[in-house]
């Protein structure tokens, strides 16, 4: 992810909690998003709970819908 998309992404961070999280609700998933924030390298998405992978399926699904993101620069979720 270029740094300039990173920004981006990361300037309208409220915007893509709120969608994020009306998707996991579509799905009817207990699961919320906390933050997002970026290191040196991507942005990252924290939630309240470990994803199940439909969950998973469907934030990328979102995050590859937005503008600012390729999707070949989506990277497998991973637990910390």
């Amino acid at each position: 992810m270029s740094n300039n998309d990173k920004t981006k992404f990361i300037e309208d961070n409220s915007n893509h909690i709120t969608n994020i999280d009306r998707v996991l609700e579509n799905i009817k998933s207990e699961i919320m998003t906390d933050i997002i924030h970026s290191d040196q390298i991507d942005a990252i998405i924290i939630m309240n709970k470990v994803a199940l992978p439909l969950s998973l399926q469907m934030i990328e699904k979102y995050i590859k819908s937005t503008n600012y993101i390729e999707a070949e620069d989506i990277e497998v979720s991973c637990l910390p």
